[in-house]
């Protein structure tokens, strides 16, 4: 990707003045305790002197953060997400930048743990993104990244049954109007094709989950909320070597 693709990357769906995105996790909250739980069993243990939650929105998993970090930085593209994090989370000790994952306003090395969750589904190409990450990583440093998974379960077998296969590149899901109008990419990724780019910037999968496995509308309504996030907890691990889910989760080591 060029830098003048970065420079046009759109990144002002989220300054949107009707675009409110913790109403957009209204609902969710079966996916959202997911992605906690994930965080729990990837990070437990651990404890980091300076965490960074890039294109983290109002905050909602960069407070999460704060149980593991001695200092957090919430960096988003928009002046609207990080105003939205202050009424949210006020008092909370979070820093802010406003800033694109491609152009992090931090040294080299000079974060020990990085997140980056639900910012991949607006990168067809990752690479600059990855690469900045890796800049950023101290030698020895963690990051988490998460990837929505266009190999899950539910996808292979209609594959199967339609005699197609699972492409390794990035598979845009935004509807035909959304495409002919030109919207904010909308992908999901194979798991294989990001580890191999991770890799390529000398980041190193040391832990795989299969998050939000049972996501599907039918489970969320007949399952009681607690039985489903009891039974969550209990497969991402098991199901994470065959990538089960619809996001995928990496814990990663910069070596």
């Amino acid at each position: 990707m060029s830098t003048g693709e970065l420079v046009i990357r759109r990144t002002d769906i989220y300054d949107d003045p009707l675009f409110n995105y913790v109403q957009f996790w209204n609902g969710r909250d079966y996916e959202h305790q997911a992605e906690v739980a994930a965080l729990g069993r990837l990070l437990g243990g651990r404890r980091y002197r300076h965490a960074a939650d890039i294109g983290g929105g109002y905050g909602r998993l960069a407070v999460i953060l704060t149980k593991y970090a001695t200092r957090v930085t919430l960096v988003d593209p928009s002046t609207q997400q990080l105003a939205l994090s202050q009424r949210v989370f006020p008092g909370r000790p979070l820093e802010r930048q406003l800033a694109d994952a491609a152009r992090l306003p931090f040294s080299d090395g000079s974060i020990d743990l990085a997140l980056l969750v639900r910012v991949l589904h607006h990168l067809p190409e990752p690479g600059p993104e990855l690469a900045e990450l890796s800049r950023v990583l101290s030698v020895g440093g963690h990051a988490i990244i998460e990837a929505a998974n266009s190999a899950h379960a539910g996808r292979r077998l209609t594959a199967l049954l339609c005699g197609r296969h699972i492409p390794a590149d990035p598979v845009d899901i935004r509807s035909e109007d959304s495409r002919r109008r030109g919207t904010a990419p909308y992908v999901n990724h194979h798991p294989r094709t990001i580890i191999r780019q991770l890799a390529a910037v000398g980041l190193h999968v040391r832990q795989t989950l299969s998050v939000s496995n049972f996501r599907h509308p039918l489970a969320k309504a007949l399952i009681p909320h607690r039985a489903l996030l009891a039974a969550e907890r209990a497969v991402q691990q098991p199901l994470a070597s065959i990538h089960f889910g619809p996001s995928t989760f990496l814990l990663l080591e910069k070596r």
